[in-house]
């Protein structure tokens, strides 16, 4: 039985999806200090099985956050059952990812995004610039063009009080969609 359905007929409480952001630096100074208050999370979830590995990048990033939030550093697959655990039902979740691919897994885990913020991604030989702080390689937009056929929204703006800027429209401009 889907975890959807499951959901439903149970009455199961899962944590409450405040943000999806796409940003390879995960936490740093907009996050910690704008993208937290705007959401109104209490928790944030770095969701990346290769920083969960890193054991000084872990503990620098949860060095930085904010006071009154808790962090968690973990990989894909652990945040997708934090997502479908009732014990987690309180959090009201921030889940930041530092690509695409790793959105995709999760999705098809079961945590259903609704939107996704490309917030930050650094340039790296054989990638692409599609915005001034989003360059995407051909993997990306593989899974980004995925995300969209999901019917999911992706958006991409770097700070919370920029406009949205469209996905289709920035790769299109660059001739990968």
């Amino acid at each position: 039985m889907p975890f959807e359905t499951l959901i439903m007929e149970r009455g199961i409480v899962i944590m409450e999806i405040a943000f999806c952001r796409i940003d390879d630096r995960l936490i740093h100074g907009q996050v910690a200090t704008v993208w937290a208050k705007v959401t109104g999370c209490n928790r944030i979830m770095c969701c990346s099985d290769e920083v969960a590995q890193d054991t000084m990048r872990k503990k620098l990033l949860l060095q930085v956050v904010p006071p009154g939030l808790k962090a968690y550093v973990v990989p894909v697959d652990k945040a997708v059952e934090a997502y479908k655990d009732p014990k987690y039902d309180a959090f009201k979740t921030l889940f930041l990812f530092t690509n695409p691919t790793d959105v995709v897994r999760a999705v098809k885990g079961g945590i259903p995004f609704k939107s996704v913020n490309l917030g930050g991604k650094c340039f790296k030989d054989g990638d692409t610039m599609i915005s001034s702080a989003v360059a995407v390689s051909p993997q990306d937009v593989k899974a980004l063009l995925e995300l969209v056929d999901m019917g999911i929204e992706v958006e991409i703006r770097k700070l919370a009080n920029e406009p949205k800027g469209d996905l289709m429209e920035a790769l299109k401009a660059k001739g990968l969609a």
